[in-house]
């Protein structure tokens, strides 16, 4: 079986050697069952919470060529720590045959892997969010002494030892020239030409665009106010222009400035992909009209019907993605908790290789007992050239020290703890979570729901639990159907009440299916 692996790491917390223990833990995998490794994807740098990666999207161009069946990663995290971009481009792959597979969560083809899957990837973009906030408070801290907080310098400025911001003498006359060229009368067009004619270039080492320079003619760090989530310090950091150009080019920015077009929110529709017509099968995707008195209405709509080829109604998009939400909620008893805790937890437990780990904290325990063998021979040793011998073994078993705790915490980093109480945790987190947060919304969805089939009158929800995989066909909808139909004598004749569903349970090939009367 030709395979392919893909590895990254994250700028904020890891370096080259993550790259390698991930490679040698995917060679040693592939070794063992006997696949064939075709291509290496590295992304080096990059965050996994969303798929501006440049290896991670050539790997899925190159999945339309066929030369490939299986992904390797180390773990799920590294091919994505966003969920909603795991299903995304996971379903792409499906469609071209290709699974993903992780070296460290070994996952069978056992029925319950389905959901576990999901509770791991819903996990790990948690744990992604929980991490980025303790990032966040270290630059809170810094922010208060008008620090570095990481993150592009501006051009004209360079960072100090100290982490404060210095001027940058090779390049702040840039930026100089770029205020006093605006307030002299050109146009950011005439600008931009002229220093991408001359070879200059932005803080980020490309050419200068409108949008760049427009950002620059308007922050405020360059006539000295630091500036950080909305907050300003004046004086916080040196000023490289003085405070009548920068007024006078904003001056000018006002009149030049046009009246802004009418921005556009953008609206997620949380059911695409997983919302299907019941008559006809098809997708039902999200669009949205505006009456006449200006009121946007928001639905989905039957790509058959789109095509004339069915009469399926539309939905309104606020009413079905409700209805689906609260039935997600419903899953999470304190029973079903416990269940997936202990599968989740069995799962990483049963992958987890920690013999790299165990061996690093082994070398570390050999080189503590190395320095205190040379501090008592310093202590007794009275010869000054001898001692000079052992300060320099000292300064050497330090280093070396040091080395090997930044190993321990990148390869500790790469694999935290799971326990069956973290599980919990994070399930009871999405059990009360606000409803009215998008993000909640769009988790609880992506990790329970399988599919959804509307008809005119009832809506089927298939979901990713039950003790079988998932496979949907026409004969298990054909027996869904059948058996609501015959469902219809538990009602008074006309539109049953708003609160009154029908439910049974259908295990099958992927979970169970919930049919409500609409």
């Amino acid at each position: 079986m030709n395979v392919v692996i893909y590895a990254r790491y994250s700028s904020s917390s890891q370096r080259d050697d993550s790259i390698e223990i991930q490679l040698r833990g995917c060679h040693k995998y592939c070794e063992d069952n006997g696949m064939t490794i075709v291509e290496e994807y590295i992304d080096r740098a990059y965050s996994g919470t969303n798929d501006k990666r440049p290896a991670f999207r050539q790997m899925i161009d190159d999945s339309y060529k066929h030369t490939f069946e299986r992904i390797i990663v180390y773990r799920l995290n590294r091919f994505a720590r966003s969920k909603v971009d795991s299903v995304k481009y996971k379903g792409l792959l499906s469609k071209n045959n290709i699974k993903v597979l992780s070296v460290t969560e070994p996952l069978s083809d056992d029925p319950s892997s389905i959901l576990v899957e999901s509770i791991i990837e819903g996990f790990d973009e948690f744990y992604s969010r929980e991490l980025s906030v303790k990032i966040r408070s270290g630059m809170d801290l810094n922010a208060e002494r008008c620090l570095s907080t990481g993150g592009n310098v501006a051009l004209g400025f360079r960072i100090g030892a100290d982490k404060r911001f210095e001027i940058d003498e090779t390049t702040a006359p840039i930026v100089r020239r770029i205020f006093e060229s605006y307030a002299k009368g050109k146009t950011v067009t005439e600008i931009v030409t002229e220093l991408n004619e001359q070879g200059f270039k932005t803080s980020r080492g490309v050419p200068f665009n409108k949008n760049s320079l427009h950002t620059m003619l308007k922050n405020k760090r360059y006539i000295g106010t630091y500036t950080y989530k909305g907050t300003e310090t004046p004086n916080g950091m040196p000023r490289i222009i003085s405070d009548e150009l920068f007024n006078k080019v904003a001056e000018i920015m006002e009149k030049n400035k046009k009246a802004p077009a009418r921005a556009k929110a953008k609206v997620e529709y949380l059911l695409t992909t997983k919302l299907y017509c019941g008559h006809c099968k098809e997708m039902m995707t999200g669009f949205s009209g505006t009456g006449k008195q200006g009121r946007v209405y928001r639905y989905y709509i039957c790509n058959g019907t789109k095509k004339k080829q069915c009469k399926k109604k539309n939905v309104s998009k606020d009413y079905i993605e409700n209805l689906v939400l609260t039935e997600c909620r419903k899953i999470l008893t304190t029973k079903n908790t416990e269940m997936i805790a202990k599968e989740v937890e069995a799962v990483f437990n049963s992958g987890k290789d920690t013999s790299y780990l165990r061996q690093l904290k082994k070398e570390l325990a050999k080189n503590e007992r190395k320095i205190q063998k040379t501090k008592l021979s310093v202590l007794e040793c009275e010869d000054e050239d001898v001692r000079k011998i052992f300060y320099a073994e000292m300064t050497s078993l330090l280093k070396s020290n040091s080395e090997l705790n930044r190993q321990i915490e990148i390869e500790s980093a790469a694999m935290p703890e799971i326990n069956e109480a973290k599980i919990k945790f994070f399930l009871r987190a999405l059990r009360n979570g606000d409803i009215n947060d998008i993000k909640y919304q769009k988790c609880l969805i992506n990790i329970f729901v399988n599919k959804i089939y509307l008809y005119d009158d009832r809506l089927t929800i298939i979901f990713n639990t039950s003790d079988e995989p998932v496979t949907i066909n026409d004969i298990l909808l054909s027996d869904i159907e059948a058996d609501a139909k015959l469902s219809e004598g538990l009602f008074i004749k006309g539109p049953p009440p708003p609160t009154q569903y029908y439910t049974k349970p259908y295990y099958f090939v992927g979970g169970f299916a919930i049919t409500f009367w609409l």
